[in-house]
């Protein structure tokens, strides 16, 4: 059961155009923005800076986006950002491959030594101690620029936020979330946890 439940999604009809940004990359305006409505500038800031952060500036892909947010979220235990972010990598274009792989990039064929470094660097970043090292720092430079790491450590830092969000609030897994993550997480030990309805 949710800390606080969320609204509908025409609860305020200034921010209904703006929250179905979410439609786009999930197939669904998440419980975790319904409930962000009621204090509407939250709402507001948090779509526009996923929308930045989100926005494709380089290298960097939308699919591999969400990847990122995937091993952060797994990093940091979200149970709901592992299944909205291996839902929107699914529907950003990833192979069932590289969905089967993720656990195994660093040796799997099907990710580079690029994305290998950045899923180094978000699994680090995203432990609590903060765990980069300058060693994980340099393998990320030897691939990314410096706009390109401002982009992944973006994704990072989102999540960090989505994943204090959502596990604080304990807020309920949309069915095709619980689908994404049941079809694509189950052999990771992957479970809905407290974000059951």
């Amino acid at each position: 059961m949710p800390l606080v439940a969320p609204l509908p999604e025409d609860h305020n009809p200034d921010l209904t155009d703006l929250i179905q940004f979410f439609r786009g990359p999930l197939g669904v305006v998440p419980n975790s923005v319904l409930t962000m409505q009621r204090r509407p500038a939250i709402a507001r800031a948090f779509t526009d800076l996923n929308k930045a952060v989100m926005e494709n500036g380089g290298r960097v892909t939308a699919e591999q986006k969400r990847l990122i947010g995937y091993v952060a979220s797994h990093a940091a235990g979200c149970r709901y950002c592992e299944a909205h972010t291996i839902l929107a990598a699914e529907r950003f274009g990833a192979s069932l491959e590289r969905l089967r792989d993720i656990w195994e990039y660093q040796t799997s064929p099907h990710f580079s030594d690029a994305e290998r470094a950045a899923f180094d660097f978000a699994l680090a970043a995203a432990c609590v101690p903060n765990a980069v090292t300058l060693e994980i720092q340099t393998a990320l430079r030897q691939h990314w620029n410096d706009d390109e790491i401002v982009e992944i450590v973006g994704v990072i830092a989102l999540f960090g936020f989505l994943n204090r969000w959502n596990d604080s609030m304990a807020t309920t897994l949309e069915d095709i979330g619980i689908q994404a993550g049941n079809r694509n997480l189950n052999h990771t030990g992957w479970q809905i946890a407290k974000h059951g309805l």
